[in-house]
């Protein structure tokens, strides 16, 4: 079996992967292997609470892995299947004839897919030494360099110039974005 990228309508991935299984199942197809939609998990802190968020990996797409006619076409039964389900798009191919996943990209994506899902992470998107402005408290729009990043606790100690002097301040990672 071969893995495929299908094209389908963003925010709809889970949907199309649930009617393709329930309608692939009724129809008896057993040429199709799994379907995937990959998420990660994300945790996000803003005001001291802790919220766990998924989050696709690749939004508008769905993986599926099945069994290709010897021409590299999709068998008929399963085309019709897809084509009939709601949200559809196309197989991503040159010329109506879709193009297999490199092993390297199947292998990338199936971990990416099967990371447990215990420990989420905190999504920062600064790194050491970006220049930043912060947002909200009592140091609203003072600029400052991050010196350091706890993803833990999603706290980011960021340098900032008071009164002349460097000074350290514990900040949570959403009160502050990049100048």
């Amino acid at each position: 079996m071969r893995w495929f990228v299908l094209r389908v309508a963003s925010n709809k991935e889970e949907q199309v992967r649930d009617a393709l299984e329930r309608k692939l199942k009724v129809e008896g197809i057993r040429s199709v292997g799994r379907i995937l939609v990959p998420t990660e998990q994300i945790k996000r802190i803003r005001g001291g609470k802790q919220r766990v968020q998924k989050r696709k990996l690749y939004p508008g797409y769905v993986f599926m892995e099945l069994e290709p006619k010897e021409d590299g076409r999709i068998p008929d039964d399963v085309w019709y299947v897809i084509k009939e389900t709601m949200g559809v798009g196309d197989f991503i191919g040159t010329e109506g004839i879709p193009t297999p996943m490199r092993d390297t990209d199947v292998a990338k994506m199936l971990k990416e897919a099967d990371k447990p899902e215990d420990a989420p992470n905190i999504k920062v998107e600064f790194a050491k030494g970006d220049v930043v402005k912060i947002r909200e408290g009592a140091f609203e729009n003072f600029e400052g360099t991050v010196d350091s990043i706890d993803t833990e606790r999603g706290i980011v100690r960021v340098i900032v110039t008071i009164f002349g002097r460097s000074t350290p301040l514990d900040i949570e990672y959403w009160q502050i974005e990049k100048v």
